[in-house]
Parts: C-alpha cells; structure tokens; sequence
C-alpha cells in the first residue's frame, strides 16, 4: 500500500481541503502545534522576512529561535542572544517580549524580561536595547525599566496610544509581592527603558474567573485595530488548568485614569478539554507576513495535571474580529489540527526531509503502509518513505519522526511494534515517539536509535516490520542500523 488507507481517506480529504482552502498568498507548508517541546511565556513577531520566537529561558542566556516558515521554525534551535546577567538579575528569568521601538538611538529593538536573584520578592522588569535593527542582537542591558521605584513587577510589555509610550506590567500596589494578588499596571514612559511618573491600576482579579488556584492578573499585552487599543492578559493560577486570558478595552480619554478601561465580565479564551489543551494563556500576537491576518502566540499543556513548568509549549493560531470592532480568539486547537500558515508567509527553504536506509538491507527504507511502520524497497510514493526528524517530543535532545506527507503523525511504539499515529499531546505518547540517536550498534558510522522510555530497547527491523526490541547478537545489531540519506 502507498499511503495509510484505514481511516486514511479521511486524512486525505483533509489534506486536500487545507490545500483547498489555502490561499496563493501563503506558500508554507501546513503544520501542527506545538512549536516546540516546552516553552512558555512565548512572543513571536515576523520582521524583514522571518519569524522571531523568544520564550521563558528560566536561567541562562536569553535566546531566539529565526526561520521564514513556521514548519522551519518548529526545526530551529534558539541561539544566544544576551547571556550578561549580573548577580541580582540572574535567575529566575522570565517572559521575554521585544518589540521595535523609536529611542534616543534611533529605531531599535528593546527586549523586556523579568529576573532577579532566585527570590521572587526581587523580580523586577528590566530592558535591553540592539545595536542595529536585526533582532538578533547584539543588545546592550539598559537597566531595570522602573528606574528609582522599587516595585516589584513581572511580564512587562509596551504599547503606544495617541504618540505616547506606555508600560504595562504586572505587579502590586505594595513593594512585596507576598502582601497582593498581582494586578495589571500603566505608567506612561519617557524613552523605551525608563518610566516616568505614577502608576495605575487598571485591573484587579475581582471575578471568580481570575480567581482559581490563585487570584492572578499577569502577562498584559495590546493589540490594536481601527484606532481601538484592547490589552489582554491572563488570570488565575498559571499552575492549573484554569489559566485564561482575559481583555481590557481603552474608552478614551486619559490613558492613565483607571475609569478609561473597561473590563470583560468573561474570559475570552480558556481550557478546550475535548482538545486536551489546559491553561492556554501568557500570550502575545502577531501579524501574518502580508499584514492582513492577526495571529495569538500561547502557552499551554497537554494534561490538566501539568502545570507552570517546562510542560507548556508554544502554540499558535488564527484570530479573528467581532461584529463590535473586539477581538475574537477563539477556541484553542488540539496539537493534532493541521493548520494553515499565515497569509504571505513565503516557502523558504524546503523543509529538511530524511530517509532511513536499512544498513543490512540497503535497498529497504523505513516507511509507513496502512498506519504501520516497516522497510520496503521501490517505495511508491516515495513520501510514505521521508520523515522530518524533530526535536525529541519528550526531550529536545532525541528526535522524533513525523510524516512528511501526514504531518502531526509521528512513529511511535506501541506494545514493542511501531504505528504512525497523531500526536494526542499526551505525556505517553511524547515518550512512546521520542528516542535518542546513537552510533551504529553495526557500525558507528551509521545511526540506531535508543527508546525514550524503554531503555533497554532499539528501533529494529524484523520480518521487514518495525519492532522495538533488546539487541544482543550481531544479527540483532545489524537490524537496529540505518543510514539517514535524503
């Protein structure tokens, strides 16, 4: 058989309706959330002819992931772009958002993260400026953004009404953190990394929706359209799955005056359980390459049991525009819906595409026929045969499988034989899907692979099926090696 054909027709049918439906101003090729294996508090913008992705790097350098495509994007590792952190600003680094910005030095881009010194009580916000316009740096630290006023205060962001820049972060009216529920701040600023004047509060988790697990009001972020300024932020616990995005829209007037914002009464995006998608929140958006889409960035999980960790990953997807001028979110995706990439984006460079010859049976190759996995030769079509090897699903260190010509569908095991089966976004299939990458057991030149979570065991070949077994003879060896050709 070529492609699967159980229950394949209809993954057929709904490759050929996102062929369809997708427009001659997009040319990337279709893709699946997440972006990655864990990543949280992520923001995203398209500049100049790429995607830019930052997300929380907990310690360690500040990094960005670059690539024309968001498929690409899903294969790119992050790169360093600032790695100084002086003591007191070394840990607990958060939340990064960098946005282009006119300054003192011309056009720049400023990055505002939170850090401190491991105590949450010494989070603070602070900013870095780039040399030049590309995003990637170099960035110089230009302080902590609130200047001589010690409060505390996370997730800042930046957004500019009637030709004045603004603040907006998250924080509490006391200079401790243990003393307030976090409420959502503005303070207008006097260049893009130092604010001026006093603060005000222009929301506070008063309803019960911003109230679960802990009452919370964080990660503020704007977005405008037709002369209207709306922030969106998330409320309650970020360590459940009750994590939710709320809005405040500006009415006009004094920006600084908490009586020109109002608040929803309902979230506008929240848990999608049939889904399996908890918690999606801390967000940013952006526009599609064009210009004539708007797109949220989110985190979430896969499991109501997971929580304000290294379990969230980066997801994206389409919003769109009520009859009322107000955004529309939506309703979060599963990690399985295919999707098409936003308006404009170009085709890029092709996405990488890899074949694994079998090292005792040159003339196979590992592909997929009717959901199984197995080595054939003469493999017709030859895409049942490519595979983009990924990021480990469970861990970025491995590698994962996923179909070419079914994307979302990775190789996994399954009671020691192997399956081309949909991502779920379960902890279980993350594992059952991810395998780490070794010397060849028949020769070291070649490549085998080690299972995640059943250590003793190696991808082989039997009978010219894919099985998941110990390997101890020369025989078994020569199964469990494979040559990665293009």
């Amino acid at each position: 058989m070529s492609s699967p054909t159980r229950r394949g027709l209809v993954a057929l049918l709904m490759l050929l309706a996102v062929t369809l439906v997708a427009t001659p101003a997009s040319a990337g090729p279709a893709f699946t959330n997440p972006l990655n294996t864990t990543g949280p508090d992520p923001y995203l913008t398209w500049y100049d002819g790429n995607y830019y992705l930052m997300t929380t790097p907990w310690s360690g350098p500040l990094t960005m992931r670059k690539a024309p495509t968001i498929a690409l994007l899903k294969e790119t590792s992050p790169v360093p772009v600032f790695s100084a952190h002086a003591s007191g600003r070394n840990q607990s680094i958060w939340a990064p958002e960098f946005h282009l910005l006119n300054g003192p030095n011309g056009r720049r881009w400023y990055v505002y993260y939170s850090a401190g010194n491991g105590d949450i009580e010494t989070q603070r916000v602070h900013v870095l400026e780039s040399s030049g316009l590309d995003p990637l740096g170099p960035y110089t630290y230009k302080g902590m953004v609130f200047g001589g006023n010690n409060w505390w205060g996370i997730d800042g962001s930046v957004v500019t009404i009637n030709n004045q820049l603004y603040f907006t972060w998250s924080g509490v009216p006391t200079t401790l953190w243990r003393d307030s529920d976090p409420h959502i701040y503005i303070v207008a600023m006097s260049n893009p990394w130092t604010v001026t004047g006093s603060r005000t509060v222009i929301s506070a988790p008063t309803y019960d929706w911003e109230r679960q697990g802990t009452p919370m009001n964080e990660g503020p972020v704007a977005i405008q359209r037709n002369g209207r300024t709306f922030i969106t932020y998330s409320a309650s616990a970020c360590q459940g799955p009750d994590y939710k995005i709320g809005q405040l829209t500006y009415t006009g007037g004094n920006v600084l005056a908490a009586s020109s914002w109002t608040k929803k009464s309902t979230p506008i995006f929240q848990r999608n359980d049939a889904a399996s998608v908890y918690g999606p929140a801390h967000h940013g958006f952006f526009k599609s390459p064009d210009g004539t889409e708007d797109w949220i960035v989110y985190h979430a999980n896969s499991s109501a049991s997971q929580g304000c960790g290294a379990t969230r990953t980066t997801r994206i997807q389409k919003i769109t525009w009520n009859a009322d001028g107000t955004p529309n979110l939506g309703v979060p995706v599963s990690t399985g819906t295919l999707l098409t990439p936003p308006a404009g984006e170009p085709a890029g460079p092709a996405v990488s595409l890899q074949r694994l010859q079998s090292f005792n049976f040159p003339e196979r190759f590992v592909r997929h026929a009717d959901y199984d996995a197995r080595i054939d030769p003469n493999v017709s079509p030859l895409a049942d045969s490519q595979w983009r090897l990924v990021p480990g699903l469970a861990d970025s260190s491995g590698v994962s499988f996923e179909s070419s010509n079914f994307p979302g569908y990775f190789l996994r095991h399954s009671n020691y034989d192997f399956v081309l089966a949909r991502n779920d976004g379960s902890a279980t299939f993350r594992g059952d899907a991810t395998f780490r990458r070794v010397a060849g057991l028949a020769d070291s030149s070649a490549a085998s692979f080690q299972s995640y979570n059943v250590p003793d065991r190696y991808i082989r070949h039997s009978n010219y099926l894919l099985r998941l077994d110990p390997v101890s003879t020369a025989t078994a060896r020569a199964d469990a090696t494979f040559r990665i050709v293009s």
